[in-house]
């Protein structure tokens, strides 16, 4: 297991363009990591991490959940906990408890710092494609999408 405070690094560090999303919303553009891309970076970061549905309750219109993100250190297990909301007649993308899920895992993951920057309005725009991802590999750790393929 890695030690907190190099966990805690990595995971703070700026994310390589390829992990960002953008979509628009109330008339601006917001950059956002997508669920899937901070499983992925949560997998190369904190290897061992679980994810736990904790509450799921619904409020009036609306699909409550609280989920914990714990994440195992050279310290001992570490947890955040966040809520996620969606309206239940969400009528976007994917069903109200998908949508909760994902906004409590990113917001969770983001306690522990994982693309916390993207939520300083003073930090500069996200990298460019052409940019060196600030986001790396540890020595010898493969995705398992490169796995499957070998």
């Amino acid at each position: 297991m890695r030690p907190l405070p190099e966990i805690q690094a990595a995971l703070k560090e700026h994310i390589a363009p390829e992990y960002l999303a953008t979509r628009k919303q109330g008339g601006s553009e917001l950059t956002y990591i997508p669920w899937h891309k901070a499983v992925e970076l949560l997998d190369i970061h904190a290897p061992g991490w679980q994810w736990q549905i904790t509450t799921l309750s619904v409020c009036g219109d609306r699909l409550v959940l609280i989920g914990r993100l714990t994440i195992p250190t050279a310290q001992g297990d570490l947890v955040r906990e966040a809520t996620g909301t969606e309206l239940l007649d969400c009528g976007s993308y994917g069903d109200p408890s998908s949508n909760a899920e994902s906004m409590a895992f990113r917001r969770a993951a983001a306690k522990f710092g994982l693309g916390l920057w993207l939520y300083d309005k003073a930090t500069p725009a996200p990298a460019t494609a052409s940019s060196k991802p600030a986001t790396s590999r540890p020595p010898g750790w493969t995705p398992k999408w490169e796995r499957a393929r070998a």
